[in-house]
């Protein structure tokens, strides 16, 4: 099942504090589909995916300071 979080204009860490709480209680293999325009997220997003067992599936530039990423729950 896909989810949807949109963290468009909260400025970092925001992005990944916000994705860490939703996904908490959500069931391995579940998805979020993750809006945002802050460019470190780019980059703290997926080492964190990686560092705690989760999957970055689709990641794309969507403008000039947007991004979306896919997110699968380990």
């Amino acid at each position: 099942m896909k989810h949807y979080l949109d963290t468009t204009g909260k400025l970092c860490p925001f992005p990944l504090i916000e994705l860490q709480k939703y996904m908490a209680p959500l069931a391995s293999g579940a998805e979020v589909v993750l809006d945002y325009d802050c460019a470190q997220a780019t980059e703290n997003i997926p080492r964190w995916a990686a560092q705690e067992g989760h999957d970055v599936v689709h990641f794309a530039q969507k403008g000039d300071a947007a991004w979306t990423m896919t997110i699968r729950k380990g």
